[in-house]
């Protein structure tokens, strides 16, 4: 039944069983991990390093090392992700982006100009 209004900054973990309206981000870029449980809700924009979603977001989410849905994940807004993966009754409404390392042989026909 807890209500969090504000912007969540926080580092090592962070479980949210109640509702929080902001932004949830990690602290100054470091790593992060995001537990969202199944009756749990965020409204507003994520952006963490790791997270495993089981409950709903309203924004969008950006997990920059690993990010699960679970069963009852409902997100509501666009998905950037460097690894994913997603259980078998979990909703995206939005845009899957994939935004992992370039690998090394791109990167090297690149840089020649190929």
């Amino acid at each position: 039944g807890t209500t969090v209004e504000g912007n969540v900054s926080f580092t090592g973990g962070l479980r949210v069983d109640g509702v929080v309206r902001g932004n949830v981000t990690t602290a100054n870029g470091e790593s992060g991990t995001l537990v969202l449980s199944e009756h749990a809700r965020i409204e507003g924009a994520v952006t963490v390093t790791h997270a495993m979603i089981n409950g709903a977001i309203n924004g969008p989410i950006a997990s920059s090392e690993f990010l699960e849905l679970q069963p009852q994940a409902r997100i509501a807004g666009d998905v950037v992700y460097n690894r994913l993966e997603v259980h078998l009754g979990a909703i995206v409404k939005g845009q899957l982006e994939h935004q992992g390392a370039v690998p090394r042989a791109v990167e090297l026909k690149l840089a020649s100009g190929s």
